[in-house]
């Protein structure tokens, strides 16, 4: 069964930056197209951001789109998520996600534990 362990989540001013990653084990990790979700307090689980197998096509929600990047090392069984200039709605808690295939808009499979966001005002 496939591990997703999301880290680099922390506190951080507005304006400020972070880069999420996402170590995969238990699975080929080039087969699957990958994706970010995130859920707020008394909020539903939102998609963020995908990528296809080989990183050569990627989608956004339109809430962060210009500001985060989703990219993959398929050497490193690695999926990142760079963020700029994060605003305090941006506050989440930020999950790994293992896509059955790429789609727009994206289905979503399997989970990571997730990692925390907070942007302070």
């Amino acid at each position: 069964q496939a591990q997703l362990v999301e880290s680099g989540g922390g506190l951080v001013q507005a304006g400020g930056s972070l880069n999420l990653s996402c170590a995969v084990a238990g699975h080929t990790f080039s087969v699957y197209p990958m994706g970010w979700y995130r859920q707020a307090p008394g909020k539903e689980r939102e998609f963020v951001a995908g990528i296809d197998r080989s990183g050569g096509r990627t989608q956004y929600s339109d809430s962060v789109k210009g500001r985060f990047t989703i990219s993959r090392d398929n050497a490193k069984n690695t999926l990142y998520l760079q963020m700029e200039s994060l605003k305090p709605e941006d506050t989440a808690l930020y999950y790994c996600n293992r896509g059955p295939y790429y789609s727009i808009p994206w289905v979503p499979g399997d989970y990571g534990q997730g990692t925390q966001v907070t942007v302070s005002s």
